[in-house]
C-alpha cells in the first residue's frame, strides 16, 4: 500500500481508492465520448501531439475496445476493473460508442468496487512482494530486465509495423 495511505482506517482507504477508480473510468470514457467526435470527425491533423492523438483514438487499442464492448456488451466494463491494461481500451471504447452515462456509470460501479476491494486488501501486498522478490536476486533483476526489454521491443515493433502500414496505404 502507497505509504500515504497505510495509516488511514480501512473503509476510508477502500473509499478513495473506489473514488479514484470511478474518476478515472469516467476520464477515460468522457475523452472517448468527447474527444473522438472532436479529433475523428472534425479534424485531419497533419503532425504533433494533436496527430499521435487522433490515431491513439483511431487506433487498434480504442478498435479492441470498441469491439469488446459491441461483442460483450455493458457486462465487460465491471469485468475490464479485474485486468490490466484492458480496462482503459473498454471504458476508451464505451465512450467512442457514445454509451449512455447512466447507463455505463451503473455498469463501471461493481467493477470499481472489486477493484478498490482488491487494492485496499491484498493487491499493493501483491505487486509490493513480486517487485521485492524480483529485485532481491540477480535472476531476478535480470527477468525484471528482459521483460522491461521484451515490452520496449514489442512496442517500438508494434510502432514501426503500423507505420509501415499507414505509408503502404498513402498514395
Amino acid at each position: 500500500m502507497p505509504e500515504f495511505l497505510s495509516g488511514w482506517p480501512f473503509w476510508l482507504v477502500f473509499g478513495f481508492l473506489f473514488l479514484g477508480a470511478m474518476l478515472r473510468g469516467q476520464g477515460i470514457y468522457w475523452l472517448g465520448r468527447l474527444a473522438t467526435d472532436q479529433a475523428l470527425r472534425r479534424t485531419h491533423p497533419e503532425g504533433g501531439w494533436r496527430l499521435r492523438a487522433h490515431r491513439a483514438l483511431s487506433g487498434e487499442g480504442a478498435q479492441r475496445g470498441v469491439a469488446a464492448v459491441r461483442t460483450w456488451g455493458l457486462v465487460i466494463v465491471p469485468l475490464a476493473y479485474l485486468t490490466v491494461g484492458f480496462q482503459s481500451m473498454v471504458m476508451l471504447g464505451a465512450g467512442i460508442l457514445r454509451i449512455g452515462w447512466p447507463r455505463f456509470t451503473l455498469a463501471q460501479v461493481p467493477g470499481s468496487l472489486a477493484w478498490a476491494g482488491i487494492y485496499s486488501t491484498i493487491g499493493f501486498a501483491v505487486w509490493s512482494a513480486a517487485i521485492a522478490a524480483a529485485a532481491g536476486s540477480p535472476a531476478g533483476i535480470a527477468a525484471l530486465v528482459a521483460l522491461v526489454a521484451g515490452i520496449v521491443l514489442l512496442l517500438v515493433l508494434r510502432r514501426r509495423r503500423a507505420r509501415r502500414v499507414a505509408e503502404e496505404l498513402l498514395p
